[in-house]
């Protein structure tokens, strides 16, 4: 068996993983526009290897159902119809069992294309996007499922025995950077990225510092405290409007209940953890707390530069962290041709930078050059904040 075959075995089976101890109600679940139901996820990474690599590199293949070609389409124009973002729960059938059969249908196919060893270089190359891209519905899968339950009184939990990792460094300081000019972005050779986090190419920097660590629920608790969602002097425009529009208190899936504060997880409700990093922030957010703290948030450029230099601890695994970088293309960039063209390049506006990764991104997921995207006002996100400073 290949290094490839083996790869999608291992990364198709860990969306099943992640998705088995949802029942098939659980997994028909949409509670916003954003999210997605668990069994939508299952099914449209399942489709984006029938539609861009089956259909396209295995002679004579069938599809399994030409009506999931809608269905489980997602934002692909280029590939035709689609069934509204918002509109996905309601389409109760195919069943969570039809989905299991798709998925296994599918599979059979592309291991059997694999094993024959004549997929081009371009079919390989799609078939290792496929599995990136199957990574990130894994994720997406897990931040989706949480939203859902926090809506429901009796806080069903995901996994009783879900844990996060406990890696909080000591100490407050910021870490000293000299900046200069400075390479950041993939160099094209060096295993995976998607297109958006290149080409590489040259930034310069004012020197800077950075946090050394990510910001606390502790320290997100005083800044409660001091009215800081009372205070519009603290927010950007925008952001003081959706802060009284949306009535936000206090981070996503944090509630009072007397003195004792709790937040929502994937293993139910708990008691707030001072030390954890804090979690579910907006942009809006992480720049108002950012302001209140005499910081800033870092850009991308910073972030990569730090991260390449070593010093700043939980830069992966842990939370996703907002830059103050608007999301936009890199010098020379140039989006694919065709409808895998539209997997990044088309969302380039209105969007902010995130980095690193977060205690749900599957393993092997991450990398120094990714570049995660969110619109500011959302937060249902593992994000959290990384404070700088010149």
């Amino acid at each position: 068996m290949s290094t490839l075959q083996e790869e999608f075995i291992r990364v198709r089976s860990e969306t099943e993983k992640r998705a088995h101890n949802l029942s098939a109600e659980d997994q028909s679940l949409q509670s916003m526009e954003d999210a997605s139901p668990t069994k939508w996820h299952r099914a449209h990474t399942t489709w984006f290897f029938e539609e861009f690599v089956l259909s396209a590199f295995a002679p004579d293949y069938r599809r399994v159902d030409p009506a999931y070609a809608t269905l489980f389409n997602s934002y692909y124009v280029n590939v035709g119809e689609r069934v509204a973002r918002g509109l996905r729960g309601l389409m109760s059938r195919p069943s969570n069992d039809d989905v299991t059969a798709y998925r296994k249908a599918v599979d059979e196919n592309m291991i059997a294309l694999l094993a024959d060893g004549a997929l081009s270089e371009a079919g390989l190359r799609r078939v290792v996007l496929g599995l990136h891209h199957e990574q990130q519905h894994q994720e997406l899968l897990l931040t989706d499922i949480l939203h859902a339950f926090s809506h429901n009184p009796v806080g069903p939990a995901y996994h009783r025995r879900f844990e996060e990792p406990r890696r909080v460094a000591n100490g407050r300081d910021l870490l000293s950077f000299e900046g200069g000019l400075t390479s950041i972005g993939w160099d094209g050779e060096s295993g995976f990225a998607f297109d958006n986090e290149g080409p590489r190419h040259q930034q310069f920097l004012e020197p800077f510092k950075m946090s050394a660590r990510l910001v606390t629920n502790g320290e997100w608790l005083q800044f409660v405290e001091d009215g800081g969602y009372a205070r519009p002097q603290l927010w950007l425009s925008d952001g003081w409007a959706t802060c009284e529009r949306e009535g936000w208190k206090a981070p996503l899936y944090w509630r009072s209940t007397g003195a004792v504060r709790q937040q929502f997880t994937l293993a139910g409700w708990r008691a707030l953890d001072p030390t954890a990093p804090v979690c579910h922030v907006s942009y809006y957010e992480a720049d108002a707390f950012a302001r209140w703290a005499g910081k800033r948030l870092p850009s991308e450029a910073e972030w990569e530069c730090a991260a390449a230099q070593g010093g700043p601890v939980d830069l992966f695994g842990v939370r996703w962290q907002w830059t103050a970088s608007a999301y936009g293309a890199y010098p020379r960039f140039s989006p694919a041709i065709g409808a895998i063209g539209e997997y990044n390049g088309k969302f380039m506006a209105n969007q902010m930078v995130l980095r690193g990764s977060s205690c749900v991104t599957p393993a092997g997921h991450e990398r120094m050059t990714y570049r995660n995207f969110f619109y500011p006002h959302q937060r249902w996100q593992f994000t959290g904040v990384r404070l700088a400073d010149w």
